[in-house]
């Protein structure tokens, strides 16, 4: 979690600790021209959110829900280790009469518009599954780096048609097709329709995204190519040069956040 250093009311700002690399939504859309996240990196922060996730999730006496998880609320430090931001806004959810199925009722729905859990959407009834349904959807954002609208049909209807790889972001030049494809499969079983369709995420998404960061560990490992602090990883494009990046130099645009 990004940790809360304090807070100006005077100008209604909250202050945070400083994170180099900026937001992910800015590192997978480059948008101030850094490089591309190497695909090992990406199976790192996708397990990494999923673990500080499932905290937020297992906190006692109640559960905390985040309610609009979205790459742009995950912050980047300079070894491109994630942290979970704007944990301040999630919401204490009240025990349930079934310890199975924890839901709080909001009289509107929030959070952003193509993350925001579909049931929770109809019936105002925010759950930890709300979070894991915005996950599923980030996830597939992580490995295509597309836009969120109707990326899950896209995703799914590429699967069917066997143009899997298509769908890969294109400035990766080694992207490892099988893992991959088992990544967006979990990520489409967290973006179900139905919350009760969704996997759960300490028994079944946590260690399926674990197994799958160790395959990019050890293989790193295996070719000498282990990721350390410092300058970014070059590797051999499909195309035009594309420098990829593991750890490397961020120079992001900071600009204060108004509450």
């Amino acid at each position: 979690m990004v940790l809360l250093l304090g807070a100006c009311p005077e100008y209604g700002c909250l202050v945070y600790e400083y994170m180099d690399c900026g937001s992910l939504e800015d590192r997978l859309f480059r948008k101030v021209k850094t490089p591309p996240i190497s695909w090992q990196k990406r199976f790192d922060i996708a397990a990494e959110i999923a673990t500080a996730l499932l905290f937020l999730h297992q906190s006692k006496p109640e559960p905390l829900v985040h309610g609009d998880l979205k790459p742009a609320n995950i912050l980047l430090d300079r070894n491109y280790k994630s942290k979970i931001s704007d944990v301040g806004l999630a919401r204490l959810v009240p025990p349930a009469v079934a310890d199975t199925v924890a839901q709080f009722h909001m009289t509107s729905a929030a959070g952003t518009f193509c993350y925001i859990d579909p049931e929770y959407q109809q019936t105002g009834k925010l759950t930890t599954k709300s979070d894991v349904y915005s996950f599923g959807i980030m996830l597939l954002q992580i490995i295509t780096v597309q836009r969120a609208m109707g990326l899950s049909h896209h995703v799914r209807t590429a699967i069917e048609k066997g143009t899997f790889e298509e769908m890969l972001d294109p400035a990766v030049p080694d992207w490892p097709v099988e893992e991959a494809l088992a990544f967006a499969k979990l990520a489409l079983m967290r973006a179900e329709l139905r919350k009760k369709d969704r996997p759960d995420l300490g028994t079944v998404v946590l260690p399926e995204l674990n197994r799958l960061r160790d395959f990019g560990s050890n293989l790193e490992s295996s070719s000498g190519n282990s990721y350390s602090p410092g300058p970014s990883s070059t590797v051999v494009s499909r195309g035009p040069s594309s420098p990829s990046v593991g750890y490397g130099s961020c120079s992001p645009v900071l600009s204060p956040r108004q509450v």
